[in-house]
């Protein structure tokens, strides 16, 4: 059976208890992530054939890395040994990956200064039938923009299917590139692209209603969802799936959480759904994600596509750690 690539940097997770607790108590866990390598996680848990692809070094800290993956049933062969380190991050338990408290440290990874020219991409695609990214991964460096670059003119000459998330983080970007002068030339080659209307007017400069806050109508946002969508969809030729997520977190941390998935024929809406009670909101979007490629792939209608990838966004937020750990039969319960 084919498999899904995924593409892009490896991150450890270091979450800092409040009030530096973590200091007096000499502890601090890791978590494993990075937005490909979540999707990577949730698809191999959901049995789907993934491989993944990132740049690590060549150390015990590396290995160990790769154990842990292999014992997760992901295909790490195509995994590139080279580079001096790991990318890092801090983040407190329960804040958001767009806090301000959020703390990358990650210039001169392996990643990031992975050069072109040096990966074997016709055996790594030898048996995917598709290869997803995230808008991260050339957030990284001049460099990993070109590599991504490097990927998908490989992928689409395969007539491979390609996706891409429209993460959107500020605290990267910061190598002389705005994300329009980068973005559109790697998203047309893509079929799925994943988002919302506010990463896709900052990272594609899709126009987007500046005073659609003031009416917060769920009709309101589905509409301009419907017109991101179409913008896309005129674009990039090669797109054929549009999906928006909405995420709103309300007063006494009420959270509110709904998606849409735009054809060129159709608009299929997900459930609402709400929580008061949110564990880890990181990778909820990696999840959405990755629950709309099984979708796509098990040639599910939109509506059920949808409701799933949704189901699968909220249940992550009750879930700790990077990835989900939920099965298909516990998602569909949502």
């Amino acid at each position: 059976m084919s498999k899904v690539l995924c593409f892009g940097e490896l991150l450890l997770r270091l979450p800092p208890a409040n009030a530096g607790e973590w200091l007096r108590t000499n502890q601090m866990p890791v978590f494993v992530g990075g937005a490909e390598l979540n999707v990577a996680t949730a698809l191999a848990t959901w049995h789907i054939p993934v491989k993944y692809c990132t740049a690590l070094p060549d150390n015990i800290i590396s290995k160990d890395i790769k154990a842990y993956l292999d014992h997760k049933n992901i295909d790490t062969s195509p995994i590139i040994y080279s580079g001096e380190r790991i990318g890092l991050y801090y983040l407190k338990e329960g804040a958001d990956m767009k806090s301000e408290e959020n703390v990358f440290d990650r210039k001169y990874s392996s990643f990031s200064t992975l050069s072109t020219g040096l990966v074997d991409w016709d055996k790594i695609l030898q048996d995917v039938s598709w290869f997803h990214f995230s808008a991260i991964a050339p957030a990284v460096s001049a460099s990993a923009a070109a590599l991504c670059k490097e990927a998908l003119e490989a992928a689409s000459k395969k007539n491979i299917t390609i996706s891409v998330d429209l993460n959107h983080r500020s605290l990267l970007w910061k190598y002389g590139e705005d994300p329009k002068d980068v973005m559109p030339d790697l998203v047309k080659y893509c079929n799925v692209i994943m988002g919302n209307i506010w990463s896709a007017n900052t990272l594609l400069g899709i126009p987007i209603d500046e005073k659609i806050h003031q009416n917060k109508s769920q009709e309101n946002y589905l509409y301009q969802a419907t017109e991101t969508s179409d913008h896309i969809f005129k674009k990039f030729s090669t797109c054929n799936w549009v999906a928006n997520t909405f995420r709103f977190d309300g007063k006494e941390h009420a959270i509110e959480y709904y998606a849409v998935l735009n054809t060129k024929n159709e608009q299929a809406v997900s459930p609402v759904f709400k929580t008061t009670k949110v564990v880890d909101k990181v990778g909820s979007g990696d999840c959405f994600m990755a629950g709309l490629i099984y979708g796509i792939l098990s040639s599910h209608q939109p509506k059920s596509i949808i409701g799933f990838a949704a189901a699968a966004a909220f249940g992550k937020l009750q879930e700790k750690g990077d990835a989900t750990k939920n099965s298909i039969h516990q998602i569909e319960k949502n």
